[in-house]
């Protein structure tokens, strides 16, 4: 049954989940930080107060959280995800540096280093390090992306794309095609791209991201 206590728990295992406080989640969300406090849990005659239907939307958008994935929080489903250790790699690196990703976009060669991140993830995943503005105000420069190759993709998305040419970019998936891939960059200084699938190497979710 669904309920108060429950849809509030999961808003706090969803923060943590992400490396966030509440008040972190909320600032991240765009929502004021005090949404999340305790004392707005209640209203002013003491009865249960419910998040609203757009908190939930925007702090779900704003982690890259599933739908099914806060469900199974408010259901108890995964509230304590286990650490895993992953492969890191800084993000600038990568792109100087193609050889260090396989024709499939899975780490290979030298330069990875072992992180360890409460997050989801599946042995095929790994991870990226911000480096730049490009993807502010979700993501600055240090955040640690978790990437998961082969994952499906769709409208809206944030993926990375690693070009024929060598470069690795952060960016939204707006369209793609057989013919090219349409992508938006979140920070309005930096230009959107639209890169013809010959050129695309390869394209994969980010499915976790600290901060």
């Amino acid at each position: 049954m669904l309920s108060h206590d429950r849809v509030w728990a999961a808003i706090d295992a969803l923060a943590e989940r992400y490396s966030l406080s509440a008040s972190g989640l909320a600032r991240r969300a765009g929502l004021d930080s005090t949404a999340f406090n305790k004392s707005k849990r209640l209203s002013s005659d003491g009865r249960p107060r419910w998040p609203s239907t757009e908190s939930l939307a925007k702090i779900i958008e704003a982690t890259g959280a599933s739908l099914d994935e806060f469900t199974g929080l408010i259901e108890g489903r995964g509230a304590s995800p286990a650490s895993r250790r992953l492969p890191g790699q800084s993000r600038a690196t990568a792109r100087r540096a193609g050889g260090f990703f396989d024709d499939a976009g899975f780490p290979a060669g030298q330069g990875w280093e072992l992180v360890e991140l409460p997050a989801q993830s599946t042995e095929s995943s790994y991870a990226l390090q911000v480096q730049g503005d490009s993807m502010l105000p979700l993501y600055r420069n240090g955040d640690v992306l978790i990437v998961e190759p082969g994952a499906a993709t769709r409208k809206g998305d944030r993926v990375v794309v690693k070009t024929t040419s060598g470069e690795v970019m952060a960016k939204v998936l707006e369209r793609q095609t057989v013919k090219s891939i349409a992508l938006v960059s979140l920070n309005p200084e930096h230009p959107d791209r639209d890169i013809p699938m010959r050129e695309v190497e390869w394209v994969a979710r980010i499915v976790w991201a600290s901060q």
